[in-house]
This record gives C-alpha cells, structure tokens and sequence, in this order.
C-alpha cells in the first residue's frame, strides 16, 4: 500500500479500534464457509499477499478447498479444488456467471461494452454470440493463418541472424513481440516494426492499461472511502488511460474507413465489426463505434498477453528439462513433410498431431497458470454451495493454479512431466476445451474463453518452430538451475526476469 495513504486511513484505524471496544462481539454466521478472521470495516483487505493464487493455495490447506473472507464490504469466496470447480463452472454454473461491477473494469471497457468483463445478461449473450460466429470461428482462425506464419518466420530470420553472429537471445521479447504484432495485424490490419516510434508508443499504452486494471482500488472494496482514489490521483489516471486508448483505437477505425485506404490483407477484425455495423449483426442491439472499440480491447489483451506467456514458459520449462527438450525436438525434426522446408507451417502440425508438443503446451499451462485465478465472477442470487449459504453479490474466484498443482490429483506436480499426459490415459484426453476440471486454463462455462483456438494454433505453430530450427543453451556458463520461475505480481503471471538463452540453427 502506498505511504502517502497512511494518513488518509487513520480515521479508519481509529473507528476500527473504537468499534472493537464498544461492540459486543457477535457469533460467526454458521452458514458462511470458513475462512481467516478479518477486522471491522476492511475485513481481510491488510492480510493479502502476493502472489494471490499462492496465498489463496496456503489457506486452503488449513480451511479447505472452500472459503470465505471479506475484502472491505464485498463478501468473496475462493475456490481451490477441481470439485470445487465443477460445482462452480458447471452445475451452478449459471448462478456463478457474472462479473463484479469493479471501477477499472467498467472504465477500460466502455460501461462494459465488451464480453470478457460485461455483466451476464441479454446484451452479453448477444455478443458473445457475434464473437464467436464472426471473429472466432474454426473458418475465421484459418483464414489468420498467413499472418501467424508470416510473423513466425520473420521472427526465425531474426534469432538466426543472433544465432550466426553467437548473440545472445531475448526469448522472452522475441515472443512477446511476435504474439503482439500478430494479434496486431489479425485485430487492426496494422503491423508495427520492433523499435519503431510507434510500437513504443503502443507498448507504452499496454503496459499502462495492464497496470491500470490491476491496481487495487478502494471505491471497489470500501465505497465510503472511494475518495481516497482520488486523491492519490487513481481515478485521474484511469480516465488517462482509457482516453489515450480511445483516441488509439478511434485512430483505426477512421484509418478502416478512409475511402482511399488500401488493404494488403483480407478482412481484419475491424473490417468484420464495421462491417456488421452496417449490415447488422443479427443481435438485440446495433453496434456502434464504443462496442467495437471494447471488442478490439478483448481481442488484443484476451490474445496476445496471455499467449506469449504461456508461451515463454513453455520454453523456460523445456530449457530447465533438457530431456524434455529432447523428446520435443525428435518429435518435430522426425516430420517427412518437413524435407526441403524451411519452418514448420501449420499444415505439416495438423498432419502430424504432435502429441508430445501438445504435452508439453498442457504441462506449461498446468505448472504456469497463465490466469491463475481466471477473472473473477460474481453471484447472481443467494445459493447454497457445498452445504454453505453463499450471499448474492459474492465475488468469486476460482484458483486453477491450485487445482493444476494440487497433490492429491496431479503425481509430483511441482515436476515438468510432459509424460503425464501420453502415460495416463485419464489425462490423455485431456483437451484444455474446459471438458476436465483438472486441467482448465481457459476457463469452463459460459464464462470459458472463445479464443481457444487461436490461442493453441499460434502456441502450436512457434514452439514448433523454436524447437524445430535451433538447438539452445545458456550463456555464460549458466546452468539449468539457474534459470529463475520468479512471478511479476499481477493479474497474469508473468515471468519476472526475461528468458536469454543462445540459439544454434540446425537447419
């Protein structure tokens, strides 16, 4: 918590230590789920740790996979379990659906204009609908396909260059920088150069927006004291933030609607949107220009940051398990289709199915939960969950981490064991398409990510090519174990420190 907020809480310490004299103490709700005791008025707000989903993983060893706090006036529950999970995300799905109503999220999303952060109701429905029929479809990912390959190869050409001259190479910017400009080009026809004015300027808008959405507020949790924000100049940033993204994206729509533009591609998602504006989306409702601009919010963040990720620790995983690495390797370079070519191309995977490459994608998402905590959900009426009485307007939210790391279902989960899922036959089915409540880092329900196709085409197709066309090592003399898996707080797990790595080309 910031130092300058020390004496904007005082007269809340005070009331707290007043109310704990003069209150008689009042018997615990029997009906609420165990959980640590919490003081008046911020509940359990001072007792939080980073990372959450670990903190959250500690206190359901000693309450349960099941259980309760409050975070100032909002009552929150938290789930740890892969039976917790299904309850949740399915049997009662409809009940656990929506989204809290919390400042950020309604600011960055246009009043929750998007269907990532929008409240359950008709108008969600509706354009989730419109998302997945015309910008997420099995059709429209395909029809990306040149763009992916395209990005990956100039992405080959570039680590080849620092591979022939002994450099020492930035994975992890590599990927995050191939993903974005990708996602880029799929979302707004628009390709940035790496270095270039403008990719700085876009990076600087991501990393601001990140941030943004992540910084605790105490309009969401104590109304009362939701002044505090201002004055610590929260609610000016944000309104910051969001304004330069809108002038950003109000920039692309009216760049799409030049008459005089030429495209170089086929439709980009913007193309799509404008187009159903005009012709109609078949909806309850027209779109305008604030749902596109929330649509194209969802399509860059819910694509691009949490794909290069999962995909950095894929290769951080596979360069701390060198037989791993191996196994991988032997799988793709053992491809006849891939004679005379010069990188892995998305026809050569889906012949082939690489099923140790897709190991190796599950274990990645199972040990480094790219959402760990997925976003979170809010109760729609009063329920009973688990023999508890779980009051409407619950945030909630479900740990996938602790489920993808929890002993009792996964053998020696602190373990890289790609093998778990081609020796299991229980895991081997295993789809990550929100069928398996162990394993769900998209999500489950009606509240499970879209974009799940795209996500596993794009991860599919780099790592291929990353493990196909070089060999890698450690510079410096470093060795496996120096490796870190340190977390940046926030809402995805990031890697804290980059992966730098040496790349031999093979072929």
């Amino acid at each position: 918590m910031e130092s300058t907020s020390v004496l904007l809480l005082l007269p809340i310490v005070l009331l707290i230590i007043l109310l704990s004299v003069i209150k008689k103490e009042r018997p615990l709700k029997a009906r609420n789920p165990p959980g640590p005791r919490g003081l008046p008025i911020i509940g359990n707000l001072h007792q939080l740790k980073q990372p959450l989903h670990e903190y959250f993983w500690q206190l359901s060893k000693k309450y349960g996979p099941l259980f309760y706090m409050k975070l100032g006036s909002r009552p929150v529950l938290v789930a740890n379990s892969s039976r917790m999970a299904q309850e949740i995300l399915k049997t009662q799905d409809l009940i656990f659906c929506s989204r809290p109503k919390l400042l950020a999220f309604k600011k960055l999303s246009y009043e929750f204009f998007d269907i990532a952060l929008a409240p359950y109701g008709e108008y969600w429905r509706d354009m989730r609908k419109v998302c997945v029929l015309h910008l997420l479809s099995a059709k429209r990912v395909h029809s990306f396909r040149p763009i992916r390959e395209d990005e990956v190869s100039r992405m080959i050409q570039k680590i080849s260059q620092k591979a022939s001259s002994f450099e020492t190479v930035n994975l992890s910017e590599m990927i995050v920088f191939l993903t974005s400009t990708t996602i880029c080009r799929v979302a707004f026809g628009k390709r940035y150069e790496q270095g270039s004015g403008e990719s700085v300027r876009f990076n600087h808008l991501i990393h601001e927006f990140q941030a943004a959405l992540s910084c605790f507020y105490w309009t969401d949790y104590i109304p009362l004291i939701g002044w505090v924000d201002k004055i610590m100049g929260k609610i000016d940033n944000l309104d910051k933030i969001f304004n330069e993204w809108d002038m950003f994206y109000q920039q692309l729509i009216d760049e799409h609607l030049d008459p005089n533009r030429t495209k170089t591609t086929d439709d980009d998602v913007i193309d799509i949107l404008l187009q159903l504006r005009e012709e109609g989306s078949g909806s309850s409702f027209r779109l305008n220009v604030n749902h596109i601009k929330a649509i194209l919010g969802n399509v860059y963040f819910a694509s691009a940051d949490t794909i290069s990720t999962t995909m950095v620790w894929a290769m951080t995983a596979l360069i701390k398990n060198p037989k791993a690495m191996k196994k991988a390797q032997e799988e793709i370079r053992a491809l006849t289709t891939l004679r005379e070519k010069q990188m892995v191309e998305e026809e050569d995977i889906e012949a082939a199915g690489l099923p140790y490459l897709n190991a190796v994608i599950k274990e990645a998402l199972r040990m480094y939960t790219t959402l760990p905590l997925l976003l979170p959900r809010e109760t729609m009426t009063t329920c009973t969950l688990d023999g508890f009485e779980i009051p409407a307007k619950t945030l909630v939210y479900m740990n996938v981490w602790a489920v993808g790391n929890d002993p009792l279902v996964w053998e020696n989960p602190k373990d890289f064991m790609p093998e778990r899922f081609l020796d299991d036959e229980r895991k081997l089915s295993m789809d990550l398409k929100g069928h398996d409540f162990e394993l769900m880092p998209f999500g489950v329900g009606r509240r499970g990510c879209p974009g799940i196709t795209m996500a596993l085409a794009t991860m599919q197709l780099v790592l291929a090519n990353l493990l196909y066309l070089f060999d890698w090592d450690l510079p410096n003399g470093m060795k496996k174990e120096d490796v870190d898996t340190e977390i940046f707080p926030g809402m995805t797990s990031h890697k804290k420190n980059p992966l730098c790595v040496v790349a031999r080309k093979m072929y």
